[in-house]
């Protein structure tokens, strides 16, 4: 009989242990958001409309975590630090809101917002490599092509891109991820010049 009781007792502090481990609180989760960072450029184009996209990206970085390198073959994938919004999603925005700035008179919207739009130019890239590595910094190398509207041609370029970091944390990396964007975008704009003052 006492075996049966210290038997049930023990059942029950154990159950009981495992309840209260189960109802601790959960890891607080960081979220970010990337932001604009090209300032504005006075030698813009005239007025005209450009729709950014789409806008692919490796779909190794393509989650809603944080995904940091850690060696050439290895990377971590962070739970408690999460993108806000779909990289993707960011990525364009923040591409569309950099050109917004460098191009103080254009109309620019992302493939998204204007999908069935004609615009006068039309921004494309492929994001072959989107490394962020703690301490380091951020790598891009990006495939791009800017085509008028009416063309079948289309200037088509590379920008390589390589933005450290002045801090640790990952928050550094968020910054030095947008500055990098930012960095593309002024090669977009580069190109965009060029196309629209190319003769048809």
């Amino acid at each position: 009989m006492m075996t049966l009781r210290f038997v049930t007792a023990m059942t029950m502090l154990c159950l009981t242990t495992a309840m209260t481990a189960g109802c601790g609180r959960s890891p607080r989760v960081t979220f970010y958001t990337l932001s604009a960072a090209a300032p504005p450029d006075a030698a813009a184009p005239a007025a005209v409309s450009v729709v950014v996209g789409p806008v692919t990206i490796p779909s190794l970085v393509d989650q809603p975590q944080l995904v940091v390198r850690t060696s050439l073959n290895q990377v971590d994938i962070l739970e408690t630090y999460r993108w806000a919004e779909p990289l993707k999603s960011g990525i364009t925005r923040i591409i569309a809101e950099d050109l917004a700035v460098l191009l103080p008179r254009a109309r620019v919207s992302s493939y998204q917002q204007n999908a069935g739009l004609e615009a006068d130019y039309r921004v494309q890239v492929d994001i072959q490599r989107l490394d962020m590595t703690p301490g380091k910094g951020v790598a891009l190398d990006a495939l791009w092509s800017v085509r008028r509207s009416g063309e079948s041609t289309a200037k088509t370029g590379r920008s390589v891109i390589s933005e450290p970091v002045s801090a640790g944390g990952y928050d550094a990396l968020v910054v030095a991820q947008s500055e990098a964007l930012a960095a593309l975008s002024r090669d977009l704009v580069k190109a965009l010049r060029a196309v629209s003052t190319a003769p048809r």
